[in-house]
């Protein structure tokens, strides 16, 4: 080892191996299980939950790559993120974070969806979406996989290892939290916390040495079908949505509000072309007047609660995602 990984102490000298490619290591990010938990002793940091999209970053042999969390090139709707990374002095790294877009000082994932689905570069020169890239992991470090040593030391390595100026960001944390950190957190408009225990190691799945700390709730959810709209209302009336379960995909309700005109008219052009005669959904029988579409889209879906039947109480839309399979979506239980 040489550079900064010989400044790791002795006793973690063993946990680093020789890595495999970049985009191998960012195939299968490291996930957060929803928690209710409040209470935390000493030996977890605490990080602002961005509201964006998660996005691993590759350089390698003079090249660089964005790959969404379900291993989308994602290259040619972020240049400046591109541009960022290769100009660093570190020529080898992988290295994990969130894609974001600020209105009025906060991160706004409606305004990035007007960026996301863009990938022609006239329309991304065209865009007057900003993008930042909050860096939160280091998977890689000058062909070293250092997934294995505590987070505390990746961090450390993390942030000697780039040069932070915008549009790349370094995501800071906290040493202490408990239910005051996520009360201020909830104060400031951020919709959740992430607790991460400071000794884990980077494991390829959900794992609860990171723990998502919720503000209101929310969670991905598939789109199966939609109602019309009615009176003055344009493009759609509802979305009906569900998750996976046992194979199958279960209905959980439907979702009015939380669109504007141009949303409903987007909506509706997806829908349209994904339209089928029969209902994905297994078991309950949603709206009697619904139009079915093939279960291919994931929207983000804030919510108050979850009814004794199942179904969601007060939910909003926020936005579609497309850095998730369908198939991954399930029922989000937190953890005690």
């Amino acid at each position: 080892m040489t550079g900064l990984l010989d400044t790791l102490p002795p006793e973690l000298y063993g946990r680093v191996r020789e890595a495999a490619p970049g985009a191998e290591l960012a195939a299968t990010p490291m996930l957060a299980t929803l928690s209710d938990r409040r209470d935390f002793p000493q030996g977890w940091v605490f990080e602002r939950k961005l509201d964006g999209i998660r996005v691993l970053a590759v350089r390698e042999r003079g090249e660089v790559t964005l790959l969404s969390r379900s291993g989308r090139r994602l290259d040619a709707t972020y240049p400046e993120i591109v541009d960022a990374l290769a100009a660093q002095a570190c020529g080898d790294f992988t290295v994990d974070g969130e894609i974001v877009a600020y209105s009025r000082g906060r991160t706004d994932f409606a305004l990035l969806q007007q960026r996301m689905g863009l990938t022609r570069p006239a329309d991304v020169a065209a865009s007057k979406v900003a993008v930042t890239y909050y860096v939160f992991d280091l998977l890689r470090l000058d062909g070293a996989d250092v997934r294995r040593l505590p987070l505390r030391h990746r961090k450390s390595l993390l942030r000697r290892s780039l040069t932070f100026a915008a549009p790349l960001r370094f995501c800071t944390h906290r040493n202490e939290g408990g239910p005051e950190l996520l009360a201020e957190a909830c104060r400031r408009g951020w919709e959740e916390l992430i607790a991460k225990r400071a000794d884990s190691a980077y494991r390829r799945r959900r794992s609860e040495d990171w723990l998502k700390l919720k503000c209101s709730r929310a969670q991905e959810f598939v789109v199966g079908g939609f109602t019309e709209p009615a009176g003055t209302r344009t493009g759609l009336g509802a979305l009906l949505i569900g998750y996976h379960e046992g194979g199958r995909l279960r209905y959980a309700g439907k979702v009015g509000t939380g669109f504007d005109r141009r949303t409903l008219l987007a909506l509706r052009r997806e829908l349209d072309a994904r339209e089928v005669n029969s209902s994905p959904f297994e078991g309950r029988r949603p709206e009697r007047a619904a139009r079915w579409v093939r279960p291919e889209l994931v929207a983000e879906i804030a919510f108050t609660e979850w009814t004794r039947d199942g179904l969601l109480r007060h939910p909003r839309y926020q936005g579609l995602r497309d850095d998730k399979d369908p198939l991954d979506v399930v029922r989000e239980r937190p953890e005690p």
